[in-house]
């Protein structure tokens, strides 16, 4: 359940261009290989591009091969919320702003240890903040 009311939600959503709104709240997905965080290697942060919340640190970022941005765990446990989607034949793990509700993507058991986890996120939802002494 998302942190901001109803009314906060809607004036984020007035903000955002089209394409998203339709990751976003819509539930869609960019295409594979063509958002360049999928590339990003600077120290920083990434923040939903809704409601600037921190959602994953690049020292949790590694190349999954997926062609999208992947985490093996959020920056914070409470601010990435996960639920059941059935769009496709087999159940899948979304995960959504836990501050907003924007989708991110998914998650599935087959990243790297500690975790095991891999934040398959879309690109076009977050924003890169770099680190100290990066620009």
């Amino acid at each position: 359940m998302p942190r901001l009311s109803a009314a906060e939600i809607e004036a984020l959503k007035a903000k955002l261009d089209a394409d998203t709104h339709a990751i976003a709240f819509q539930e869609g997905t960019e295409r594979a290989f063509t958002h360049p965080f999928n590339a990003e290697k600077r120290d920083g942060s990434y923040h939903c591009k809704v409601c600037d919340i921190p959602l994953f640190a690049s020292d949790h970022k590694y190349d999954s091969g997926s062609g999208w941005p992947s985490f093996w765990q959020p920056v914070e446990g409470d601010n990435v919320e996960t639920k059941t989607d059935f769009k496709l034949r087999l159940p899948r793990t979304e995960i959504h702003c836990a501050n907003c509700g924007a989708h991110l993507g998914h998650v599935f058991p087959d990243g790297p240890q500690p975790t095991g986890q891999r934040y398959c996120t879309n690109g076009g939802v977050l924003d890169f903040k770099p680190g100290d002494g990066e620009k």
